[in-house]
């Protein structure tokens, strides 16, 4: 249910900033409603009342990403990309990189287990303890935006526990930090000097979007960075308090930086507000090879056909931090377009592959009312 206050202030507002009448606002939406399946949360997130017409066609929404998503990634493999421990896995035994599981604590297991899961603190100690881990990342497998994702300094062990000091300062016992969900103890990554000068504190990755052809040929679609705030260990875009730009997919040169602290709360910048790094125009090292090798990590994956990825760029490879196989739109907003276009050429390539081989992608959970959106999408 809409909440009706909150679209009214929204719809105040958006009339206060673009100088337009409220009624011409309405008509707009509904347009594009009507054109685009847009939702209102949509149009206000990504300023449509200031966009160009080209960005507007461009721009994939949520409704129509989801009819195109669940022919390419499939809804019977939702739990591989965004399980954090079953993504793991999948990458390590396809033989892409990603960072060094120490531990998976898993609480309903309720008994020990051989190798590097532990459902108590004593199990998890002994695991950390006997591989001489003294520092690490620790996150939830369930997740997004760098929630329930922090760094851990230094480890000491006592008898029973180990008393953990985060990259905040502050410290906690293993005891306090395990409680009923389960969790990983990751390698932290070190990456290189070119993006650990943008903001030495946090992990700064890049999202490549990346699809998957019938004739097997992988194709990356855009591209932009998310930069963490001085002091900060995550990156996150999507709720703000960081800074992202865009990258050129052919160049590898960095442009459009913005400091985002949410939505309709941007503010264009040069350089980093914190470290005072330059951003604009730095074309980041080895761009080809890193683009090629994240098509190749898209073939080792032929199950999900359309990827957004979390890379860490370290000065052996690329590091696969995260897989996305249902992302949020937000990037469209940093690297100044949609990718309406790639993701559709995808679908429908799919869509006749399946139609000429008779193969079919069964999902378990179509029904009448997604019907009639999915060919209302087509039809787009």
């Amino acid at each position: 249910m809409p909440n009706y206050k909150k679209v009214l202030s929204q719809l105040k507002q958006v009339a206060k900033e673009s100088g337009k009448p409220v009624f011409k606002i309405v008509s707009e939406y509904m347009g594009l409603r009507q054109r685009k399946c847009l939702y209102w949360n949509e149009y206000y997130n990504f300023e449509f009342d200031r966009q160009s017409r080209e960005f507007q066609d461009d721009f994939l929404g949520g409704r129509e990403q989801g009819v195109y998503l669940e022919l390419l990634n499939p809804f019977k493999y939702y739990i591989l990309a965004r399980n954090k421990f079953l993504a793991h896995l999948v990458l390590e035994q396809a033989d892409i990189p990603t960072p060094e599981l120490y531990c998976y604590y898993s609480p309903e297991n309720g008994v020990a287990v051989e190798g590097k899961t532990g459902f108590d603190v004593l199990s998890v100690k002994r695991i950390l303890e006997g591989t001489q881990v003294t520092e690490c990342v620790v996150k939830a497998t369930e997740g997004s935006h760098g929630d329930n994702v922090f760094a851990v300094d230094r480890i000491k062990y006592e008898d029973e526990d180990a008393l953990l000091e985060l990259s905040d300062g502050t410290q906690k016992h293993l005891s306090d930090l395990l409680k009923h969900s389960p969790l990983l103890f990751e390698q932290k990554i070190k990456q290189t000097q070119q993006l650990s000068c943008f903001n030495p504190s946090s992990v700064n990755t890049i999202r490549f979007m990346t699809t998957l052809m019938p004739t097997g040929e992988a194709k990356v679609i855009a591209t932009f960075i998310k930069i963490g705030r001085s002091g900060a260990f995550v990156d996150n875009a999507g709720g703000g308090g960081n800074v992202d730009a865009g990258i050129n997919v052919v160049t590898g040169e960095v442009y459009g930086a913005i400091e985002f602290n949410g939505f309709r709360n941007t503010r264009p910048i040069d350089c980093h507000p914190d470290t005072k790094a330059q951003l604009n125009g730095v074309v980041i090292e080895h761009w080809e090879e890193i683009c090629a090798r994240l098509c190749y990590f898209q073939q080792r994956l032929p199950f999900l056909k359309a990827i957004g990825w979390d890379v860490a760029i370290t000065d052996d490879d690329p590091v696969i931090i995260e897989i996305n196989d249902f992302w949020d739109t937000t990037g469209q907003l940093f690297i100044q377009s949609g990718w309406r276009k790639e993701i559709r050429e995808c679908y429908s390539a799919w869509k006749e592959y399946s139609r000429q081989y008779n193969v079919h992608y069964g999902m378990g959970r179509t029904s009448p009312a997604s019907v009639s959106l999915i060919k209302k999408v087509e039809q787009m």
